[in-house]
């Protein structure tokens, strides 16, 4: 049931719905017939304490009744009394059979009608009678005294047509359905042609029509397959504001309009057109047990038609669709007409025309016309591989900490760091954990220190010889001008002694950021993007370099998309510029002025909101596709789940886009379910694991639930929408603040959760995902290396540990930073390699733009399963970073 309070305009589409669902009424009656054993509908003298008034028009431009009302596809007289009743007021009633209107006057223009026109049976009882259209079965409370609505002011009544009005001749009305369904004017005394034409004309309709004396009608076209009639003298019946004219007949209508009218076939559910993708499934049920059978639910009032549904479900991957309510669309997927429980219901049920095109069904009340896609190529794949071909989640070691941000170093541990008021009183913000020490829970962890709060900082991996790990920014105050280094020492098993640096009084950032991205750039600088100057608070729309040179530079269009533009994605491209992904936004940027060269397409979101996101809070994940030699091929951009502004519908899809191609465009896959929060990390064999997050809310604490479970693995080397595969499910909620890294041995780290939302706990488990090429049967190669410092274009030297048994390859992914889905100087490259024996060529990328200077894991895998893992710098420090800062109290390194 649907309460609402009562509209003055009456909906053309229940309008169209009603006039075609309309049954033969009694005939011969001037009122109520009670029977002790009725086997016909008829118009009950009494209901309780209310007692039949009669048959009723609707007021002149509002309801007749207008206090309260509600519809309801189980409409009776009763439930309509008792919905009226306890509101207080003396009169209810029942109109188009499913409609009930509460009010204790009649409004102006309401007038008694025979009682013969109330005669549509209630859609609860079909023994009962509930109005029809534009007449209302009226009940009054016993004893009370109804005065009749106001009279109006006799007005002049027009003896001229409108402008441009002609009249078309005489018209069966009825055989399919009232031809001029859209508007019924009251009935009037004074009707004339000229009348009902300025009546309609006033309203904007173009098309105006006479019958039965009194009755004026009024739409826009013809509907319901009306043809003009041969015989006039059918429209036989005068005036009655002018017995020297007619004004219809019985079953005719006498029509003026302006130009010729279109005419519409009768409505019939469309099954043509749809150039072989879809195909009608039938009628079926909708809103059981109060939940929508297809989740997405579009809206084109005026416009819709089948076509224009099917096309947009079928653009986000959704291959099912239902049409209702005559301008209602909903996508989904055929499995949800299953799990909804809905079924396959009478034709006649789905009874209400397009509003976009008269001549076909758009569903009806809780009914949807159902189609599912049926092209020759399916909109998606899933693959769903078995047992340890999906992988497995597995503890690894017991917790210290709930982090925000992870980072494996160079000398194999992993740098976990949470923000104040996390962990237990006593944490210190940042931990240590080697790896080679798992199964000793004292060994395995070294508590280290930050000097001010991490939360919603960036970070990154700097290119310098120690390869010294940075975060920037903070959580308020000088957190947010934070400038963090650590040296990272020891070895597996030893402890090291070096950490976190910071000083803010000698080394600080221009502006205080708060969610800010930070990038690695050709020349060695580092770039710093965007963030609030603090927490919740206003925009800092600029960028600036460390080491600091000059002042920094404001971005209009980083102030236009706060605060839905947070930790936006950067990315070096090929061609020397840089990418920015931000809201569901992007361009490319000038290396050297910052200026944009070039606005990309907005990125394609949801099927009900453009304005969904995939940067942070509508937080989703994004990666570079791989890069493989001779790199001749445009450079890929891979976003997968985010959520929309408003509503927080989780996204189900990924999209990429080649920014550097002539006309660069979003292509989107479905995802086969929905995620907000997602993380993504690269793995050795070009794939891309999809952890973490939520499908429902937005990022942030307490507003996201539904924890998604499920890994997923994307293949890019599959067919576009047949790249996902559903891998192995997890039993820990990773919501707000959690992060996914690929280790060195293959595996990826999975960590941290912290949603404070009452439900979930702050979570210090440590999980693995094992890829499924670690449970191969074959053999897992092993090499060595000694040169790990490579420059551009340079041949590298490679011994495996055996001949090979299998074919080989080389792969190189950039060190990264993990926070809210953004995995900073994530990179894939595949470099040419070459074997003989055991001895293996590998050339280093070509230059800074294909490979930015940085660190990389360098891995070689036979058969498409890694080696461990080892660290090489390419490109060396050309920004000597390894030099900086100059200040006391901070290690160099050197370059």
């Amino acid at each position: 049931m649907r309460l609402t309070r009562a509209s003055p305009a009456l909906s053309s589409v229940f309008l169209l719905s009603l006039v075609s669902a309309q049954d033969d009424g009694p005939t011969g009656t001037d009122g109520p017939s009670p029977s002790a054993t009725p086997t016909g509908p008829s118009q009950p003298a009494k209901i309780e304490n209310y007692n039949w008034y009669g048959c009723q028009t609707e007021a002149t431009g509002t309801r007749a009744l207008n206090s309260f009302s509600y519809a309801d596809d189980d409409m009776t007289l009763e439930s309509c009394h008792d919905f009226c009743s306890s509101k207080g007021t003396d009169l209810f009633g029942a109109e188009y059979g499913r409609e009930c209107y509460c009010g204790s006057t009649f409004e102006q223009g309401s007038v008694s009608a025979p009682a013969s026109d109330c005669n549509l049976p209630c859609a609860g009882n079909p023994l009962e009678y509930c109005g029809n259209g534009n007449r209302l079965s009226v009940y009054v409370l016993n004893g009370t005294d109804i005065k009749p609505a106001p009279s109006t002011t006799p007005t002049p009544v027009p003896t001229a047509f409108p402008d441009g009005w002609t009249a078309q001749g005489c018209w069966e009305d009825g055989p399919n359905g009232r031809i001029m369904p859209t508007y019924q004017a009251p009935d009037s005394d004074q009707l004339t042609p000229q009348s009902c034409a300025n009546t309609c004309n006033d309203m904007n309709y173009v098309v105006s029509g006479t019958e039965y004396y009194k009755q004026c009608f009024c739409s826009n076209a013809i509907y319901n397959g009306g043809v003009k009639g041969t015989d006039n003298t059918k429209c036989n019946t005068p005036c009655s504001g002018n017995s020297t004219v007619n004004c219809g007949g019985p079953g005719y209508l006498t029509i003026y309009s302006k130009g010729v009218p279109k005419a519409f076939e009768p409505p019939a559910v469309q099954t043509g057109g749809l150039n072989g993708t879809w195909t009608y499934q039938g009628c079926y049920n909708d809103n059981l047990n109060n939940a929508r059978t297809l989740p997405w639910q579009l809206q084109f009032p005026g416009t819709m038609t089948a076509t224009i549904c099917l096309h947009q479900c079928a653009l986000f991957g959704y291959a099912a669709a239902g049409l209702e309510y005559g301008d209602e669309c909903y996508c989904g997927d055929p499995i949800d007409i299953t799990n909804a429980g809905a079924t396959k219901q009478p034709e006649t049920d789905c009874n209400v025309p397009c509003a976009g095109n008269a001549s076909a069904y758009c569903g009806g009340g809780s009914r949807l016309n159902t189609y599912f896609w049926t092209g020759q190529t399916p909109l998606y794949v899933f693959h769903y591989p078995q047992g340890n071909a999906a992988g497995t989640y597995s503890n690894l070691v017991g917790g210290v900490v709930t982090p925000l941000m992870t980072m494996q170093s160079i000398t194999g541990k992993v740098t976990f760091l949470e923000k104040w008021g996390t962990g237990a009183p006593n944490s210190t913000g940042a931990y240590e954990l080697d790896l080679s020490q798992t199964g000793n829970f004292t060994r395995a962890w070294r508590t280290m220190h930050l000097k001010t709060d991490v939360f919603c900082s960036a970070g990154l991996i700097l290119p310098d010889k120690a390869a010294r790990q940075l975060t920037i920014g903070g959580w308020s105050l000088d957190s947010t001008y934070g400038v963090r280094l650590y040296t990272p020492d020891g070895s597996d098993g030893v402890f090291g002694v070096n950490d976190w640096e910071e000083n803010v009084n000698v080394l600080k950032l221009q502006r205080g950021r708060w969610y800010p991205s930070a990038m690695v750039m050709t020349n060695g600088s580092i770039l710093v993007v965007g963030g609030e100057i603090g927490s919740n608070d206003k925009a800092e729309p600029t960028l600036e370099l460390l080491p600091s040179t000059g002042s920094y530079l404001y971005m209009d269009w980083l102030a236009r998309t706060d605060p839905n533009n947070l930790y936006p994605f950067l990315a070096v491209l090929p061609g020397g510029g840089i990418f920015v992904g931000y809201w569901n936004e992007a361009r490319i940027l000038d290396e050297v002025t910052f200026a944009t060269t070039k606005v990309l397409p907005n990125i394609t979101g949801s099927v009900i909101n453009p304005l969904s996101g995939r940067t942070y809070p509508l937080e989703g994940a994004s990666v570079l596709l791989p890069q493989i030699a001779p790199y001749t091929d445009p450079l890929g951009i891979l976003m997968c789940g985010g959520s929309t502004e408003g509503g927080g519908e989780a996204l189900d899809n990924c999209v990429s886009i080649y920014p550097e191609a002539a006309n660069p465009t979003w292509t989107l896959e479905r995802m086969p379910s929905k995620r907000v929060m997602s993380c993504m990390a690269p793995l050795p064999d070009g794939t891309y694991l999809i952890a973490n997050g939520a499908k429902q809310g937005v990022a942030g604490f307490g507003l996201a639930d539904n924890p998604n479970l499920n890994a997923l693995l994307y293949d890019p080397t599959k067919p576009i929408g047949q790249r996902i595969s559903v891998m192995a499910n997890t039993t820990v909620a990773r919501l707000y603040h959690s992060e996914a890294i690929t280790l060195l041995d293959g595996r990826v780290l999975i960590t941290g959760s912290d949603p404070q939302d009452g439900k979930h706990p702050q979570e210090i488990r440590v999980e693995v995902f094992t890829p499924p090429y670690l449970y191969s049967t074959k053999p897992r190669p092993t090499f060595k290396i000694t040169n790990k410092d490579w420059t551009y274009g340079s041949t590298i030297s490679v011994t495996l540990g055996a001949a090979p048994s299998g074919t080989i390859k080389a792969s190189l992914l950039g060190a990264v930073s993990s926070t809210h889905g953004n995995s900073m100087g994530a990179r894939t490259l595949f470099p040419a390699v070459s074997c003989a024996g055991t001895t293996c060529t590998v050339t280093a990328p070509p230059n800074k733009y294909i490979s930015p200077p940085g660190w990389y894991q360098f891995f070689i895998l036979q058969d498409g399963i890694p080696a461990v893992g080892q660290y090489v710098r390419i490109g060396g420090d050309p920004g000597d970073l390894g030099n900086w800062p100059n200040a006391a109290g901070f290690t160099r390194p050197g370059i």
